[in-house]
């Protein structure tokens, strides 16, 4: 159930467009939605959503006007533990067959400390949508790899609680305290990379 908040998260999914960024590709084997929840109160679990799909229209000139509208596949969480897996798409938590999809959908970009931004975005999972604030990191400067295609990164992390969007499923333990924690913590890593024009790569 955990995982299921970290759509949140809402946004490492995201393919990069607008004028700034024209061109660019989301590249799905350096970008993931992780996260991360309290177990037994002693340790922490963590995993990931495989599957997702969305896009971010960055504005390079006004970062405040900047957008993101994301989709994750509920079913495709991973903890690396199937029957857990299979647990949380149950209807105790998750509840995959009848909501398939988390999706998240900005409605705003501020500055946040630090010279941070902060995206506000309306969250939907299990149903029910709640608004919430990731914090971003990024974007990097852009890089380039030895054969002269051009990267760029960033990073969007939110904590959130489960009991908001109706995961409430909990166990009480002998020794005081619960199976399961009410916050979870997402971070969203996300890579865009353009190829560079044929005949200038290395």
């Amino acid at each position: 159930m955990k995982r299921f908040l970290i759509l949140l998260t809402l946004a490492g999914l995201m393919v990069m467009a607008g004028s700034a960024f024209a061109g660019w590709e989301f590249d799905p084997s350096h970008t993931g939605v992780h996260f991360k929840i309290r177990h037994l109160m002693v340790s922490s679990v963590r995993g990931d959503f495989d599957k997702f799909t969305g896009k971010v229209e960055y504005d390079e000139k006004n970062p405040l006007k900047s957008t993101a509208d994301i989709t994750i596949d509920a079913a495709s969480i991973n903890t690396r533990i199937a029957k857990r897996d299979e647990h949380l798409k149950s209807p105790e938590f998750l509840d995959v067959t009848k909501y398939p999809t988390i999706t998240f959908k900005s409605t705003g970009v501020k500055k946040g400390k630090g010279g941070t931004l902060e995206m506000a975005g309306d969250l939907t999972i299990h149903g029910m949508t709640k608004r919430v604030s990731l914090k971003i990191d990024g974007p990097s400067k852009i890089a380039k790899d030895p054969w002269g295609n051009s990267h760029v990164g960033g990073a969007a992390t939110a904590k959130i609680n489960r009991k908001d969007f109706g995961l409430t499923w909990n166990q009480t333990l002998e020794t005081g305290g619960v199976m399961v924690g009410d916050e979870i913590e997402v971070t969203i890593d996300i890579e865009l990379v353009k190829e560079a024009p044929k005949g200038t790569g290395k």
